[in-house]
């Protein structure tokens, strides 16, 4: 059982239904009589003169039967029944401002371009977690243009776009103009793994070892735990190496590198990231859950200021 604060210092040693019939009953119409010229009353003119018949029982049954579907309203089941051109060709797609049914809180989602995440909306705050990588992102809300929830991680980057009809769109450093993203199915919710005392210190030491590699020269982690804050601190430094190793890829990253000599990891009352004389100081605060430590991006954002 852990009692009091506890202070980690980790370094490496080295570096189809059928539809039903509509009958039409169309009335037999009797033939019309047939016009009869008047006799003329010239007996040699009668002679001269033909006479007209005018016979068209087919033409006046075509048009019976179509007063008769137009004065019922076209009311018969095939027609009720028979799918659009636009239903046809996009079957799963609701009408313009026609909304979808209400997404689980916390389901599985694909973008366009093949990318799983995790989307967690059954808390206050809404978590996302992406299939390839052990980063939590607390996302912060905040409503746009035509009533769109914009959802930002904690430097202000959009990761997510939530329209009005359930629409989602991801944007991300591959898209950064957005790809639609497809619900796949429900979830379990987002959590952090619980980590004790002897898990963290293994964990502040490969963290340690790892940063040392990227950076090519020693970098320790330290850490002030108590049992409440052992399982944030230990998601802070796997945030810590990620951040080490976002910038050890830029030109300048052996450069930035060169400045960190060591991170310490300790609580406060709120989050905050601070580099100064070779000391990358990490506060977590467990209060908040997981929003009490910083995203890896604010990290990465520190280091190259």
């Amino acid at each position: 059982m852990l009692c009091g604060d506890m202070h980690f210092s980790a370094c490496p040693l080295s570096t189809g239904k059928m539809g039903t019939r509509t009958e039409v009953h169309v009335p037999v119409l009797a033939p019309l009589p047939e016009p009869v010229q008047e006799s003329p009353q010239s007996r040699c003119r009668t002679e001269g003169m033909a006479r007209t018949e005018i016979r068209f029982p087919a033409v006046a049954a075509t048009v019976a039967a179509t007063l008769t579907l137009l004065c019922s309203g076209m009311a018969g089941p095939a027609f009720a029944q028979a799918p659009s051109l636009k239903d046809f060709l996009f079957p799963e797609r609701p009408a313009e401002g026609q909304r979808q049914a209400p997404p689980p809180p916390v389901a599985r989602y694909v973008s366009e371009t093949g990318e799983g995440f995790i989307l967690d909306r059954s808390n206050d705050r809404a978590l996302l977690r992406f299939e390839d990588s052990p980063e939590i992102w607390v996302l912060q809300p905040q409503i746009g243009p035509r009533g769109d929830v914009i959802y930002k991680n904690d430097i202000g980057q959009v990761l997510l776009r939530a329209t009005r009809v359930g629409g989602l769109t991801l944007f991300t450093g591959k898209r950064p103009a957005g790809a639609s993203a497809s619900l796949v199915g429900a979830s379990p919710p987002i959590r952090l793994k619980v980590i004790g005392p002897v898990d963290l210190w293994r964990v502040l030491l490969a963290a340690s070892t790892r940063a040392s590699r990227l950076a090519r020269h020693r970098i320790s982690f330290e850490s002030e735990a108590t049992p409440v804050s052992s399982t944030l601190i230990a998601d802070a430094a796997i945030l810590t190496v990620m951040a080490i190793e976002r910038v050890s890829r830029r030109p300048d990253g052996a450069a930035l590198m060169s400045r960190i000599q060591r991170v310490i990891i300790v609580e406060g009352r709120r989050p905050e990231v601070a580099l100064r004389a070779g000391t990358l100081l990490v506060v977590v605060s467990p209060a908040l859950g997981v929003a009490g430590r910083p995203s890896s991006e604010r990290i990465a954002f520190v280091t190259t200021k």
